[in-house]
This record gives structure tokens, C-alpha cells and sequence, in this order.
């Protein structure tokens, strides 16, 4: 057994990014490895079909905030992306822990046990950390669960290698080294400048702000081209990667919001501020977009909340997300 401690958190690769660095005297709060290990991302791929809807994701490519936020901040740090052989993944987890070192993995989440069967779904890029094993039991912190848990050797092995997108493949993390001194100032500017350019400055249409953009136009045409039940559908699924899919829409706009806010604080910079209280804003704006859409979805909303007022609330918070990345631009720290 490892004496780690297990902290809650609103997304779960953050949350274990922050908890690993607190493990090893890091204080590090979830927000701020989440800003620095760049957690905000936005993609519409609709030509690509995940659960038979258009692929939609709020965040990065698994194990990004990690392994950017360990650039970032100087750490050394190691990530095995998969293992071809199940067995041999548990021999390097229990080799870690024989060590006393607490390592994350990518998990599936439909066999969780653990889970209430209303969040079982299959969804491959959920993080968690394991921290000691006695028996055959392994010792589980999972940042959804209020307390930590535990998974047997066959159930552990199972989550591990989930079948289907972004199968994890045994994939496992862990901190190896820690400079003595941590340089947080340039890990937050690296981090918001990488933000900035995947948001606003990469050319390809369907990522970051001209996404979101693309998306509220094709909006608007769903029940037309589909047909309303399949619009139904399509907009049931946006609302699930925003609200329930690793956090997602307005959940993430309010912790990149307390990155800027603590970076703010921390570093005496009023338009770090400045730009908190506009991702507050924008992160209000979604959470009002998700609560429409789910009414539509249910047919309980008013007669003027159709596809074509949600089309236009996704424009307005693309330009609301725009002006943001934009101020962040040109802030120097």
C-alpha cells in the first residue's frame, strides 16, 4: 500500500495529473494542471461516427494533460502507450507498486464496477490511478468517486483492455524525477499559448472555435436533412459529451476559468482575471445551451427553441470562446 490520497475531481485526467503531483509534494490544484496540460480542445469530425452520430469531442487525445503538463513544468515522467500482452501490463503495474510508485492508466469505463450502472457507458478514455494492491484486490483512486475503490486482478484487466475507440491497451503513467525547483510561470505560459493555437490558430476547420462554429451550422440543418428523430439523436449525443463525456462543455470552461483565475491571482496579472470572468461567462452560456437542448430533446421546449436558435447559441459561444483565446494571445507573463 502506497500512502496516497485520494481527492475528487472534476474531470479525471486532471484530477489524477493534480493528485499524482500532490503525491510527490507538488501542490498543484486540479484547475491549474488542467490549464497547463492543455484539457481545453474542441473537435466536430461529422464524417466520422461514434455511436452512430457525428464524433464530437471536448477534450484532448488521451493522456495529453499529463504528458504536457510534465513537459511543461520539467518532470520527468514516463507513459507506456499500450502493451500488447494483458498479463504482462499487470506484471508492470504491480512491478510500479512493489516500488511504491502510484501509476495512472487508461481505463474503459463499462466495466467499472464500481460505477453506478447509470454511468457505465463506453466511453475508453477515462483515467484512473492505482496505489497499492493486497491480494488480489488492487486499490483504486478514482476522481468521479467520493472515496477511493477497489477492482480485482480479472475486473482491473478487463477495464484496462476495452474493446472499441480509443481502446486503451493497457496504456499506464507514472512521475519518475521532479527538479528541485518548478519554473510555474513559463508552465502557464506554455500551456495557455498552446491552448490559444489549438482553439483558434490551427487551419483545419472542425477543431477548436471554427468548429464549434462549423457544428452550429450544420445544426441548424439536422431535422431537415435527417429527419427530426435522428436530429433528435445527433443533439442528444452533443449534450452527452458536454455534460456526462469527461466533463466536457460548460464543466471544463469553468475549470479552465479557475486556471486563469488562480494564474491570475498567483501572478499579480489583471487581464489573466479579465479573461476568468469572460470564460465564466462563456461556460454560462453552454450550460444555458445544454439545458434548451435538453428540453428540445424531450420535447418540452418552447416553440421558438428549435434547431435554428441552438444553431445560433453555438455561434455566439464560438465568438464568446473567440474573444478569449484572442485576449490570451496577447497576454505576456
Amino acid at each position: 500500500m502506497i500512502n496516497y490520497t485520494h481527492r475528487q475531481a472534476g474531470h479525471c485526467e486532471s484530477g489524477a495529473t493534480s493528485n499524482l503531483l500532490n503525491y510527490y509534494g507538488i501542490n498543484m490544484s486540479e484547475p491549474m494542471a488542467f490549464g497547463i496540460g492543455n484539457g481545453l480542445y474542441f473537435s466536430y469530425i461529422p464524417f466520422l461516427k461514434v455511436q452512430f452520430a457525428p464524433m464530437i469531442s471536448f477534450r484532448n487525445l488521451p493522456n495529453t494533460v499529463f504528458h504536457r503538463s510534465m513537459k511543461y513544468l520539467g518532470i520527468e515522467a514516463t507513459v507506456i502507450k499500450k502493451f500488447r500482452d494483458p498479463k504482462e501490463a499487470m506484471v508492470a503495474l504491480d512491478r510500479n507498486l512493489e516500488k511504491g510508485i502510484p501509476t495512472g492508466m487508461q481505463v474503459g469505463v463499462f466495466n467499472l464496477t464500481f460505477f453506478p450502472p447509470e454511468y457505465r457507458m463506453h466511453y475508453n478514455m477515462h483515467n484512473l490511478v492505482c496505489y497499492g494492491k493486497e491480494g488480489d484486490l488492487y486499490h483504486i483512486s478514482d476522481t468521479v468517486m467520493e472515496t477511493a475503490q477497489v477492482l480485482t486482478y480479472e475486473d482491473l484487466l478487463r477495464v484496462r483492455y476495452a474493446k472499441g475507440v480509443f481502446a486503451p491497451e493497457g496504456k499506464m503513467y507514472w512521475i519518475d524525477k521532479i527538479p528541485n525547483e518548478l519554473d510555474i510561470k513559463s508552465a502557464v505560459s506554455m500551456g495557455i499559448k498552446k491552448t490559444v493555437y489549438e482553439m483558434i490558430k490551427i487551419p483545419f476547420p472542425l477543431i477548436g472555435v471554427k468548429g464549434l462554429k462549423w457544428m452550429g451550422r450544420d445544426l441548424r440543418k439536422w431535422p431537415k436533412k435527417h429527419g427530426v428523430d435522428k436530429a433528435s439523436f445527433y443533439l442528444g449525443q452533443v449534450l452527452r459529451m458536454a455534460e456526462d463525456f469527461g466533463t466536457g462543455g460548460a464543466g471544463f470552461r469553468f475549470i479552465y476559468g479557475d486556471f486563469l483565475k488562480e494564474a491570475g491571482e498567483k501572478f499579480n496579472h489583471t487581464e489573466l482575471l479579465e479573461a476568468s470572468q469572460m470564460m465564466g461567462k462563456t461556460a454560462n452560456k453552454w450550460r444555458e445551451f445544454t439545458y434548451i437542448g435538453a428540453r428540445n430533446c424531450k420535447n418540452r421546449s418552447k416553440p421558438e427553441e428549435d434547431y435554428g436558435m441552438l444553431g445560433d447559441m453555438m455561434h455566439e459561444i464560438a465568438g464568446m470562446e473567440e474573444q478569449v483565446y484572442k485576449k490570451l494571445d496577447k497576454i505576456k507573463l
